[in-house]
């Protein structure tokens, strides 16, 4: 293979897009990791009160849906869906691994994870999965992308402190 590298690889994919995240484009996130030791689960594994550790300040691409209002007895409630996009070294220096409910605040509101999708692919390859001899030299996992939805504050039992 002539390209497809490691150093290509980190020159391209990981060297300029976080030029381009870090200086051009400057969207930052917090992103809050489910504590599962500190968080009580029931008999059924569910967990009324979650406990999330402090927030990881984190750049990224962020794809947002449109507001919906759904109106129930309850009165009105606003939603909307967001994605989000980090480059999977950035995740791996800040030792965040995502995971279906975590937190991201973005704007002053907070987002829930549903899924966690990591499928760009440098070259169209993966080096940790290969069955030939030279696989591992060649591709890499480029990002990770997690789809989100709007959660209020309250019911995450997250307060800001100035």
């Amino acid at each position: 293979m002539l390209f497809g590298s490691q150093k290509d690889f980190n020159v391209l994919s990981t060297h300029i897009s976080r030029e381009l995240l870090q200086h051009i484009v400057e969207q930052e996130i917090g992103y809050y990791k489910l504590s599962l030791t500190d968080t009580q689960a029931n008999l059924y594994g569910e967990a009324m009160d979650k406990v999330y550790l402090d927030p990881v300040k984190l750049n990224c691409f962020i794809t947002r849906g449109d507001q919906v209002v759904n109106i129930d007895e309850f009165g009105p409630d606003l939603g909307r869906d967001a994605s989000f996009a980090f480059i999977r070294k950035d995740l791996v220096d800040a030792n965040t691994v995502p995971e279906v409910g975590d937190i991201v605040l973005w704007h002053e509101d907070y987002y829930e994870v549903d899924t966690v999708r990591e499928n760009q692919l440098f070259v169209g390859r993966d080096s940790s999965y290969n069955l030939t001899s030279y696989g591992n030299r060649f591709g890499s996992s480029v990002s990770i992308i997690v789809d989100c939805h709007l959660t209020r504050a309250d019911k995450l039992g997250i307060t800001r402190v100035r």
